[in-house]
């Protein structure tokens, strides 16, 4: 199954079965999405997910609400006449508890919502008819912290997120605690691998450049051999110049610490420069 199917399993089995309010709560949830179609005479509930058909069913069941069912294919549908939740969802109008506003987000997810598997990419969306709905459950999630975009494409408005903090925090807000440990598994295991990477590019880099240096230091030392002019060098740059021809994949620290007298990285440069010199001046 995709993460998205795992985290509508795992709020499937959520129990607020003996709470009619909450159920309400979620059943508007559901209807206020685009996959339930609104007339006069009926509401039409179209889902591919059969998590969200079972529930949904249940969730008319408990409610006392008839409806029909019905396949098409791969989908789900259930037919309610609109009679049956004409004012049902007037109790929805004024302030509403922290629980009840989770329920219809919740609702709202499960009607018509998915999440991209983190392992791949960090995306959230929730799918509405109309602007209005869309906006009516971004303002909830943003008593929780949780700032959806909204996206007009042809007919329909999605919502969506891409942060994943944001969609960590959105899915902790719906009660989909085991899709977030899994959630936060991976955004850290991400992480730790970027890391890696980053530290693993920058050591590559530095070894190039001290490689580079090295075949162009080795390429001076020879030519002043090749022009018998090595041993007119001072013996500190002989010196050097004979450890760097020794071990040319040492970095310049490690050549300043072989040297009789040890010096540091700077002096070692500093010779080393000295010895190109010499060997552009003759070059010329």
């Amino acid at each position: 199954m995709s993460y998205s199917s795992d985290v509508k399993e795992e709020l499937s089995i959520f129990n607020n079965w003996k709470n009619k309010n909450l159920l309400e709560a979620e059943f508007l949830g559901y209807i206020l999405t685009g996959n339930a179609a609104t007339n006069d005479e009926e509401i039409e509930f179209v889902t591919d997910n059969e998590f969200n058909i079972e529930r949904f069913f249940r969730i008319l069941f408990n409610l006392k609400i008839e409806y029909e069912p019905e396949t098409k294919g791969k989908s789900f549908i259930a037919r309610i006449k609109n009679i049956e939740v004409t004012n049902r969802f007037n109790n929805f109008l004024g302030e509403l508890s922290d629980e009840i506003k989770k329920t219809i987000i919740r609702g709202a997810f499960l009607g018509a919502g998915s999440v991209t598997d983190p392992e791949k990419n960090y995306h959230l969306e929730i799918g509405f008819g109309n602007e209005k709905n869309a906006e009516y459950i971004s303002n909830l999630c943003k008593s929780y912290g949780v700032c959806f975009k909204i996206l007009k494409k042809q007919d329909k408005f999605l919502l969506y997120i891409k942060e994943v903090e944001q969609i960590s925090v959105f899915l902790a807000c719906i009660g989909a605690n085991k899709a977030v440990l899994k959630l936060e598994d991976i955004r850290i295991f991400k992480e730790m691998k970027n890391n890696v990477n980053r530290i693993v590019n920058c050591e590559t880099a530095n070894l190039n450049k001290t490689v580079d240096a090295a075949i162009s230091q080795i390429e001076d030392i020879n030519f002043l051999k090749k022009m018998n002019k090595f041993e007119d060098m001072s013996l500190e740059l002989i010196e050097v110049a004979n450890l760097r021809l020794e071990h040319p994949e040492f970095s310049l620290k490690e050549l300043g610490q072989m040297l009789k007298e040890p010096i540091g990285k700077s002096g070692v440069n500093h010779r080393l420069k000295k010895i190109h010199d010499l060997a552009e001046e003759l070059r010329k």
